[in-house]
């Protein structure tokens, strides 16, 4: 096999490889484009009534969906989860709400600051009785965070892990597989501070598409830069 014939080879397995993953890249930025604007329609939707146990939810179809919810919070049950927000350092305070539809969903009420973590820090914002909640549906989040495991041991949890809360803090009868973001609907005293979800999706496909495509140019100018060289080694001889 001659030097131009494996040149040719190889600058022509570069650009196609290259412009295959752009193309992909392209295909991944419609489809992140398409998520978004999903997403965006469901958060400023009006609420639906938040989905029973028995209902499957998924991350494509339900994700940051507006919901509504009506029960009594058992604060008994309520797990802290470790949390940074734009307020600082802290906790999510997740409750469990016992739905007047015969299931249990958490509740993950909103965020207050290391110094209110203790229940009679805010008292007054321990809501009594019949309440409705309008927040947004999330799915759970098992493992941990911060780099660190939950320990349902030693009640220190990092992420909101529906089956494990439930599970350590005994929560009885059927349970949601998803929690719920509260809304900013102020509480008596002002903690929890709800309101405060993050939505927010990595978008560098297009970088990563531009990045691809130039290497493909590159190759192709590489190839024509290697032909001529081959034309002019040729003519020499």
């Amino acid at each position: 096999m001659t030097a131009l014939v494996l040149g040719v080879i190889v600058f022509a397995l570069l650009f196609a490889g290259f412009s295959a993953l752009g193309v992909w890249q392209v295909q991944r930025l419609l489809w992140k484009q398409d998520l978004i604007r999903q997403v965006d329609a469901r958060i400023h939707a009006a609420p639906v009534a938040a989905p029973p146990p028995d209902q499957t939810v998924t991350r494509q179809a339900d994700q940051y969906r507006r919901v509504v919810v009506s029960g009594r919070f058992d604060h008994s049950r309520e797990a802290l989860v470790k949390a940074v927000t734009d307020l600082g350092p802290g906790y999510w305070v997740v409750t469990p709400l016992v739905t007047d539809r015969d299931f249990t969903v958490l509740v993950n009420r909103g965020f207050v600051p290391v110094e209110r973590q203790k229940p009679a820090d805010r008292a007054a914002g321990q809501t009594e009785g019949q309440t409705s909640i309008v927040g947004l549906l999330r799915l759970t989040e098992p493992g941990g965070g911060f780099l660190r495991a939950n320990d349902p041991a030693g009640d220190r949890w990092f992420s909101r892990d529906v089956a494990g809360i439930a599970r350590a803090k005994a929560v009885s009868g059927p349970v949601a597989a998803y929690f719920i973001d509260a809304d900013a609907t102020p509480n008596s005293d002002g903690w929890p501070r709800g309101g405060l979800t993050v939505v927010r999706f990595a978008n560098s496909h297009l970088v990563y598409a531009l990045t691809w495509f130039g290497l493909a140019l590159m190759s192709a100018a590489g190839f024509v830069l290697f032909w001529r060289e081959e034309k002019r080694r040729r003519a020499v001889r």
